[in-house]
């Protein structure tokens, strides 16, 4: 069990809830990287093996990434790093 309180919050990884901006349509969006089986979109869960927890892995804040999605190229800036609230118990 990977606890996220004691992963350094400097750069992209697993465990870790990543705030990201649409540099097309300004949207932001928070999604938390996790495994497979607890994937959940709804949640704000995201696969590390999904396109875009892979394209974010070992960035910083201020990092562009490009995604590959079925409607084209995505691109996002990365605003924030976090360790998700585990006192809640998600």
């Amino acid at each position: 069990m990977i606890d996220p309180a004691k992963i350094k919050t400097e750069r992209v990884s697993f465990g870790l809830q990543i705030t990201l901006v649409n540099l097309a349509t300004e949207e932001e969006v928070t999604y938390q990287i996790v495994g497979e089986d607890e994937a959940d979109i709804k949640a704000g869960k995201i696969s590390v093996f999904s396109p875009v927890a892979r394209a974010m892995i070992g960035k910083e804040i201020g990092e562009e990434i490009e995604v590959r999605a079925p409607g084209g190229i995505i691109g996002y800036e990365i605003l924030d790093i976090q360790c998700p609230d585990t006192s809640s118990g998600t």
